[in-house]
Formats: structure tokens, C-alpha cells, sequence
């Protein structure tokens, strides 16, 4: 069964005033969600050049194995050249193992020289690092913080807020889908996420521009859905200003 316009203007209406508390409930928690979603990537870049420190330190530190086993290799033929030259038979022998035994000296003096490059820069590393796990502590408390503010505040309205999101299930069963695809669209371009608004004291409830009486009289009668010329937004009706009779004033009775 066709629903008729004034049914669409209270369903849709409905869907605003939902829509409406929601979003009041969000409002309350201001930035603090995407504070904490900010301290969260934070947070996670740290983890990640953390981690990219120690795989430097830890190649810095298999270098320097590396090199201290070299050391190791080249003492030990070293020792093996120095028994080798008690026994040569000439002078060329002689000369080739003293060359072997300078070219193994300077391996050492090469490999000790990178072995305290290698220190250095693990110390530079670890300093670096040491100070970036105190930036990341003092950031984590921050988001520690901001989380248990915003659960709070979360914890506060989440009744409330469940209750309102199955209501809006509701509500946005019984709204046309060409109609809720206009909604959902004025919403998004809409400051204060008002799509439909009531015409009050003469001018729109989201723009606040007059709206001219005839324009008024055709959305009391509510045969067809009428927007606001100047912002777009659904008139969903006319609130009619209760006016307050002055109290009688009392007559002043005479003195004799």
C-alpha cells in the first residue's frame, strides 16, 4: 500500500529526530576518538622504527661476530705462517710467508677498526632508541588516558545509544529508499546533519531564511513533499507560535 506524504514526512521526521539524539551523544565525545585513533598510528610508527633499531643493532652486532671470528681465523694462520717460516729453505719462501703474514696483520688492524665503527654506531642506536621508548611510554599513557576518558564518556550513553541504533533500524524500514537516498545526502552536506526540519516562526529550522506564507500553508496541508528554497532541507511541517494571553490585570478597588 502507497504510503501517503504526510505518512512519508513522519517517517522521515522520525528518522531525523533519531538521527538528531545520535548524533548529540557523539558530539559529547568531541575529538577524543580520533585523538585516540591519532595516538594509535603514533603509537604503531613508533613500534615500527623500534623494531627497525633493533634489526639494525642486531646486524651491527653479527658484523662484529663476523669480524671477530675473522680475527680468530687470522691469528690462527698467523701462528701457522710464523711455524711454517722457521723452516723455509730460501729467501723467497721466506719473503712469501713474511707478505702472507703482514696481509693477515692487516685483516686484524681492518677487522678491529670496523669492529669499533660497528660499537659506535650499536651505541648510537641504542641511544636512539632509548630515547624513543621514552617518547613512546610518555604517548602511551596519553592514550591510556584518553581511552579510559573516552570509555567513560562511552559507557555513559551506550544504553542509550544501542536503544536509538535499533530504533533507527526501525524507522529506516518504513522510509522509502528514493527518499532516504535524499536524506542521506542532505545530512552529509549539512553542518549540523539536519536534513529535515520544521518551519519555525516563519523561516526554516535549518537555514533560518523566511519561508514565504503561501510556501506554508502547502506544508501544513502535506500533499507533497516541499524542501527549502534556499538550503534544500525536507519541511517536514509548521510549529505554530503559541502566543500568551496577558494575565487580566486586577482593578484597583476604590478607598473610601
Amino acid at each position: 500500500m502507497e504510503s501517503t506524504v504526510a505518512q512519508k514526512l513522519e517517517a522521515i521526521h522520525n528518522l531525523q529526530l533519531i538521527d538528531s539524539r545520535l548524533d548529540s551523544i557523539i558530539k559529547v565525545r568531541g575529538a577524543l576518538p580520533e585523538e585516540v585513533q591519532d595516538l594509535e598510528d603514533e603509537i604503531a610508527g613508533y613500534e615500527t622504527r623500534l623494531e627497525k633499531f633493533n634489526n639494525e643493532i642486531q646486524s651491527f652486532e653479527d658484523e662484529i661476530k663476523a669480524l671477530k671470528d675473522s680475527i680468530k681465523e687470522s691469528e690462527k694462520l698467523i701462528k701457522k705462517y710464523q711455524e711454517q717460516q722457521m723452516n723455509v729453505r730460501n729467501n723467497r719462501e721466506y719473503d712469501a710467508i713474511t707478505k702472507e703474514l703482514e696481509l693477515q696483520d692487516l685483516e686484524i688492524q681492518v677487522a678491529k677498526k670496523k669492529i669499533g665503527e660497528a660499537g659506535v654506531r650499536i651505541d648510537t642506536k641504542k641511544h636512539d632508541l632509548d630515547e624513543l621508548t621514552e617518547v613512546m611510554k610518555d604517548r602511551q599513557k596519553d592514550l591510556d588516558l584518553k581511552k579510559d576518558e573516552l570509555s567513560t564518556i562511552i559507557s555513559e550513553s551506550e544504553n542509550e545509544e544501542a536503544k536509538l541504533n535499533a530504533d533507527r533500524e526501525k524507522a529506516v524500514k518504513k522510509v522509502e529508499e528514493r527518499l532516504l537516498k535524499s536524506y542521506t545526502k542532505i545530512r552529509a552536506n549539512a553542518k549540523n546533519g539536519l536534513a529535515v526540519v520544521m518551519v519555525k516562526r516563519g523561516a526554516c529550522g535549518g537555514c533560518f531564511n523566511t519561508v514565504p506564507p503561501q510556501r506554508q500553508a502547502d506544508i501544513r496541508e502535506k500533499k507533497k513533499l516541499i524542501v527549502c528554497e534556499h538550503c534544500g532541507r525536507i519541511l517536514a511541517g509548521v510549529e505554530d507560535e503559541i502566543v500568551e494571553e496577558p494575565a487580566p490585570k486586577r482593578k484597583r478597588t476604590a478607598r473610601s
